[in-house]
């Protein structure tokens, strides 16, 4: 028996109830992108019962859906992906992250500063694309950091692999992790190492993030405590810091990602949980606003839906899900307070409606309930026909 949880990152089915708290009152990242591109192709997700979630141009719903759909409301304040993430596996934040849309204070940056013994550039809110153009030349010229954030909680530091060596700037933010506690509690600090030359500045994947550690036990932890192993795909063990973790993989792409998912089904017969991210809906349509590649990130994802279907076993469940939305239509460039899609196949089910569930922890507590592992303080089990 193995269950598989891959998450859509950022790909959002409509704004929740508390949306314009954060701005985001009437976003929907799938609905819009589809309307955006003049309708989607994703005939796999919607037999599966993808266009009874939410109204998708393109995607109709259909008589008899192969899985049971729904949707998920975020119970925890925020729009991050740790937030996001950590819901999905049982655990709830009461107390939103650390924001600073105007840059980070004075005496946080002389913290910095002083431990990384030089300069800062940019301290702004900005996408990371905008940011490199703006202070690239810069940085080159003197060597100094560019620190950067944005609407979520996120610390980001960038730099030319040309410039400061990879293993300088992972230091960097070994070093901001340890400052940006207690008073400074932000949830990531994210190393964006780039290369190129000015006007034509691209990020590299060696992308790594410095998250906080989670809060108390979670799914992983209790699938450790029974010996079940965890594969973990894409920045998943960067999110849980590599807690209950058996094995992790980082990835390049969607595409490396789901290939490395397809080749840990074939390998491993037994009893096990994959928990896999799909990062670059976000990290390069979303937050770029550009829903013409987001359309064909969704459209490639679905192509490769059957190629995993024909994987699992009679016994095997795979769960489709996302940690928040990133409305690439939407003003701004940052995440958007958004219901989360909920697709649950197993090959010998009959589909149906879920309805709307009230947390992300809905998904901790059915892995956990099917695996006869401890189930988590928070969520509801989905029970599944």
């Amino acid at each position: 028996m193995r269950s598989i949880l891959i998450v859509l990152d950022g790909v959002g089915c409509g704004s929740l109830p508390d949306a314009a708290f954060y701005g985001d009152e009437g976003a929907n990242t799938i609905a819009h992108v589809a309307k955006a591109v003049g309708g989607l192709s994703l005939p796999h997700l919607q037999e599966w019962g993808l266009g009874h979630i939410t109204p998708i141009l393109g995607v109709a719903p259909v008589d008899k859906p192969l899985a049971l759909y729904g949707k998920m409301a975020e119970k925890s304040p925020g729009k991050d992906t740790i937030t996001g993430h950590w819901e999905l596996a049982g655990m709830r934040l009461h107390q939103p992250f650390a924001v600073y849309p105007e840059g980070f204070p004075v005496e946080l940056i002389h913290m910095l500063e002083t431990g990384f013994d030089t300069k800062i550039l940019a301290n702004c809110a900005a996408s990371g694309t905008e940011i490199i153009e703006r202070f690239g030349q810069e940085h080159q010229a003197t060597g100094f950091p560019i620190v950067y954030t944005s609407a979520d909680s996120v610390l980001q530091i960038a730099a030319h692999m040309d410039t400061v060596p990879l293993e300088t700037l992972y230091k960097w933010c070994e070093i901001a992790r340890k400052v940006c506690r207690g008073k400074y509690e932000i949830a990531r600090i994210i190393a964006r190492p780039f290369m190129g030359v000015a006007g034509a500045y691209q990020r590299t994947a060696d992308r790594h993030d410095y998250p906080l550690s989670p809060i108390g036990t979670h799914l992983l932890t209790h699938f450790q405590e029974q010996s079940i192993p965890v594969f973990s795909v894409g920045k998943i063990e960067d999110i849980y810091v590599n807690e209950g973790i058996y094995r992790g993989y980082k990835t390049k792409s969607n595409a490396d990602g789901l290939e490395r998912t397809m080749q840990i089904l074939r390998n491993e017969l037994q009893e096990c949980f994959l928990f896999v991210n799909l990062v670059e809906f976000d990290s390069l349509w979303g937050h770029r606003n550009n829903p013409a590649g987001f359309a064909k990130a969704l459209q490639d994802f679905d192509e490769t839906l059957p190629l995993l279907q024909n994987l699992l076993r009679e016994d095997d469940m795979l769960i489709i899900t996302a940690d928040h939305g990133t409305d690439p239509t939407w003003p701004g460039t940052d995440h958007t307070r958004e219901y989360v899609p909920l697709l649950i196949y197993r090959p010998s089910q009959i589909g149906g409606a879920l309805g709307t569930r009230s947390s992300f922890s809905d998904v901790a507590a059915t892995l956990a309930h099917r695996h006869g592992v401890k189930i988590p303080y928070h969520g509801e089990r989905i029970k599944l026909s």
